[in-house]
């Protein structure tokens, strides 16, 4: 084990196992006692949480060694030019292409069977490209982060009011989905690379991309909503029919791997070609950082094949089938606070969760504990879960939810330090890691079913609302740091005046003794 630990993919693998252990422990209980299951069912679930844990740690190792230093490549080289016209280009560019072959984006794709997977990832990734395109500009022209994010929430809310209803909840959950570990070191090597540019220290700039890019696929999916003139919006109810021998079983797996190759290579393949194109026209040199590079490529395509294999044979079928049964019993408000605990483990033991922890505690020079940040955060989504199925047993508009709630947290971003507001929204596809798609959101579904609700406007939504937590979780913090700073503030002004009063007494006393 050891061994193990020491290798490169060791932990990537333990961060991986972090994540997908918990709510699969929790799952196994549930099959073994109030919800039995077949015997093959069940070892589907457990091979699907095999390849899940080991393509997570592929992905993850390939998104280190490959897409991070790419866009850092990309980020540097571009703006040394200088020219707006060229970083324009290459942020809409690298945008659009790098969130295709995002994972969590692809499994939400393939849950929807009225609206062709390709057409809504394409759908999603310009508006990702083209708000990319904005936050580079306001690096660039110093524009203030929470007045675009009022700006374009106030618009998204008003944009909604004409979108069929069937489409609000995609639309928002789109948004949560697109900021995965695929996208998210490109564009903030991006975002580095433009802030250096700037004469003045524009590095805390840098933080908002990716809050303004999930943004970007809300409004192009509800202008899809709109296009589309009101059309149904229909939820794949494909079932994974099970042999009664494991053999037939394994087979399943191995029969979807060529499919999801060729998938993925249409996702991933696009971006590496820009990227050879891009270093060859910049006089990139030399071939040993490329040589690895492209070995992280392969990491990464091998991972993301085994990930979405595991979740659409193992993993979704089991989560649809647990909703629909605990939902179908008399105990059905007992997926209220099953979620709940789910939710708490799940992003309690998200990696990307720990590295935000360490974030906010560098920021704060550890005034705010990386342990009571990820503690506010399992509290939050563990809330936020709760919400999401009291939305799916009794049909709660999404609206009345999200509406008070970007409201709170853009009121907020006024009375915080802009740093927190920054990290806040960018942390809001932090929470909503892969198992919220792969598991919460078919959880959902199932029970949806079976109470006899609208599936699309009742059950998605959970995304969103994972999302949304973090924007008031971390500003509620930031003031938490804010009155901790000022009393620190306060206590060292006040020492210092006791100081000069005991000082000028001192001095008094001895002027008279001299007298």
């Amino acid at each position: 084990m050891n061994i193990f630990r020491n290798t490169i993919l060791g932990p990537k693998i333990s961060e991986s196992l972090s994540s997908v252990l918990p709510v699969t422990g929790i799952v196994l209980l549930l099959l073994c006692t109030i919800v039995p299951v077949p015997a093959e069912m069940l070892l589907a679930f457990l091979v699907g949480a095999v390849l899940l844990i080991v393509g997570m740690g592929l992905f993850t190792l390939g998104a280190e060694v490959a897409m991070t230093p790419m866009g850092q490549y990309v980020g540097s080289r571009m703006t040394k030019t200088r020219k707006l016209w060229l970083i324009i280009f290459v942020s809409f560019f690298v945008g659009t292409m790098i969130t295709v072959s995002e994972p969590d984006l692809q499994v939400l794709a393939t849950q929807i069977s009225s609206i062709k997977p390709t057409v809504l990832i394409w759908c999603v990734a310009l508006g990702v490209g083209l708000l990319l395109v904005v936050a580079m500009l306001r690096i660039l022209f110093k524009i203030s982060l929470k007045y675009l994010l009022i700006f374009f929430y106030v618009a998204l809310f008003i944009l909604s009011v004409f979108v069929p209803e069937n489409f609000i909840a995609v639309a928002f959950d789109s948004g949560g989905v697109t900021t995965g570990p695929m996208t998210v070191p490109f564009i903030m090597a991006l975002g580095v690379g433009v802030a250096s540019i700037r004469a003045d220290d524009g590095a805390s700039d840098s933080f908002g991309l990716v809050a303004l890019c999930s943004v970007g696929p809300i409004a192009a999916v509800m202008i899809l909503g709109i296009l589309n003139g009101g059309g149904n919006v229909d939820v794949t109810n494909e079932t994974v029919i099970f042999s009664n021998s494991s053999r037939d079983i394994l087979s399943l797996f191995v029969e979807a791997i060529p499919h999801y190759a060729y998938e993925v290579a249409m996702a991933v393949g696009p971006i590496v070609i820009f990227f050879l194109i891009f270093r060859a026209l910049s006089g990139g040199r030399g071939t040993k950082g490329l040589g690895k590079i492209l070995v992280g490529v392969v990491y990464t395509y091998v991972g993301l094949v085994l990930f979405l294999v595991g979740v659409n044979i193992g993993f979704m079928p089991v989560g649809k089938h647990l909703g629909f049964e605990l939902a179908s019993s008399e105990l059905k408000w007992i997926i209220v606070p099953l979620g709940m605990i789910m939710g708490y483990f799940i992003v309690a033991a998200e990696p990307a969760v720990h590295v935000l922890t360490k974030q906010v505690e560098d920021v704060t020079s550890g005034a705010i504990p990386g342990k009571m940040l990820s503690l506010t955060l399992s509290i939050g989504v563990a809330v936020s879960i709760g919400l999401a199925m009291v939305r799916v047993l009794t049909g709660l508009s999404l609206m009345w939810i999200i509406l008070p709630g970007y409201v709170i947290a853009l009121a907020l971003s006024f009375v915080v330090p802009d740093i927190f507001t920054s990290i806040a929204f960018d942390s809001g596809g932090v929470a909503s890691g892969p198992m919220t798609a792969t598991f919460l959101l078919p959880f959902a579904v199932g029970a949806c079913t079976a109470v006899g609700g609208n599936v699309v406007t009742d059950a998605f939504g959970v995304v969103t609302l994972v999302a949304m937590t973090p924007l008031i979780a971390i500003q509620i913090l930031g003031l938490v740091y804010k009155f901790k700073s000022r009393k620190s503030e306060q206590q060292v002004v006040d020492s210092v005046d006791e100081a000069e009063i005991i000082e000028l007494k001192n001095t008094v006393d001895e002027d008279i003794i001299d007298l």
